[in-house]
Protein backbone atom coordinates (compact mmCIF):
# COMPACT_ATOMS: atom_id res chain seq x y z
CA UNK A 1 0.00 0.00 0.00
CA UNK A 2 1.36 3.40 -0.97
CA UNK A 3 1.16 6.51 1.15
CA UNK A 4 -0.61 9.60 -0.16
CA UNK A 5 2.75 11.29 -0.73
CA UNK A 6 4.09 8.31 -2.71
CA UNK A 7 0.99 8.27 -4.90
CA UNK A 8 1.39 12.00 -5.56
CA UNK A 9 4.99 11.45 -6.63
CA UNK A 10 4.02 8.61 -9.00
CA UNK A 11 1.21 10.71 -10.46
CA UNK A 12 3.53 13.67 -10.95
CA UNK A 13 6.13 11.54 -12.75
CA UNK A 14 3.60 9.78 -14.94
CA UNK A 15 1.53 12.86 -15.87
CA UNK A 16 4.14 15.60 -16.27
CA UNK A 17 7.56 16.07 -17.73
CA UNK A 18 9.79 16.38 -14.64
CA UNK A 19 13.00 18.32 -15.14
CA UNK A 20 16.25 17.63 -13.39
CA UNK A 21 17.35 20.12 -10.77
CA UNK A 22 20.10 22.43 -12.06
CA UNK A 23 23.49 21.56 -10.51
CA UNK A 24 21.95 18.41 -9.03
CA UNK A 25 25.29 16.71 -8.30
CA UNK A 26 26.65 19.80 -6.57
CA UNK A 27 23.51 20.15 -4.43
CA UNK A 28 23.67 16.47 -3.48
CA UNK A 29 27.30 16.88 -2.43
CA UNK A 30 26.46 19.94 -0.32
CA UNK A 31 23.76 17.96 1.49
CA UNK A 32 26.08 14.96 1.99
CA UNK A 33 28.74 17.24 3.46
CA UNK A 34 26.24 18.86 5.82
CA UNK A 35 25.06 15.47 7.08
CA UNK A 36 28.63 14.23 7.44
CA UNK A 37 29.63 17.30 9.45
CA UNK A 38 26.61 16.94 11.73
CA UNK A 39 26.93 13.25 12.48
CA UNK A 40 30.70 12.75 12.38
CA UNK A 41 31.64 15.77 14.43
CA UNK A 42 33.41 14.90 17.67
CA UNK A 43 32.88 16.76 20.91
CA UNK A 44 35.27 16.63 23.86
CA UNK A 45 33.73 15.90 27.25
CA UNK A 46 35.03 15.66 30.80
CA UNK A 47 33.73 13.00 33.15
CA UNK A 48 34.74 11.74 36.56
CA UNK A 49 35.00 7.98 36.98
CA UNK A 50 36.20 5.81 39.78
CA UNK A 51 39.96 5.45 39.67
CA UNK A 52 39.61 1.68 39.91
CA UNK A 53 37.26 1.64 36.90
CA UNK A 54 39.70 3.73 34.87
CA UNK A 55 42.55 1.37 35.68
CA UNK A 56 40.44 -1.60 34.58
CA UNK A 57 39.47 0.22 31.37
CA UNK A 58 43.13 0.97 30.66
CA UNK A 59 44.04 -2.70 31.25
CA UNK A 60 41.29 -3.89 28.87
CA UNK A 61 42.35 -1.34 26.25
CA UNK A 62 45.95 -2.52 26.52
CA UNK A 63 44.79 -6.13 25.98
CA UNK A 64 42.77 -4.99 22.94
CA UNK A 65 45.69 -2.95 21.59
CA UNK A 66 43.97 0.41 21.55
CA UNK A 67 44.04 3.68 23.51
CA UNK A 68 41.66 3.67 26.46
CA UNK A 69 39.80 6.74 25.13
CA UNK A 70 39.07 4.82 21.93
CA UNK A 71 37.70 1.91 23.96
CA UNK A 72 35.46 4.21 26.00
CA UNK A 73 34.21 5.90 22.82
CA UNK A 74 33.51 2.52 21.22
CA UNK A 75 31.54 1.27 24.22
CA UNK A 76 29.50 4.48 24.39
CA UNK A 77 28.77 4.37 20.65
CA UNK A 78 27.66 0.74 20.83
CA UNK A 79 25.45 1.53 23.82
CA UNK A 80 23.63 4.47 22.23
CA UNK A 81 23.16 2.61 18.93
CA UNK A 82 21.81 -0.49 20.73
CA UNK A 83 24.71 -2.61 19.51
CA UNK A 84 26.22 -3.25 22.94
CA UNK A 85 26.08 -6.87 24.02
CA UNK A 86 27.02 -7.59 27.62
CA UNK A 87 29.22 -10.64 27.95
CA UNK A 88 29.92 -12.58 31.11
CA UNK A 89 33.49 -13.67 31.71
CA UNK A 90 33.88 -17.27 32.76
CA UNK A 91 35.68 -17.14 36.09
Amino acid sequence: MYTKEELEIVEYIENTNPQSVPDKDQKIQVLKNAVSQKYNKRKAINIKVLESDLERIKAIALQEGMPYQTLINSVLHKFVTHQYQETKNAS
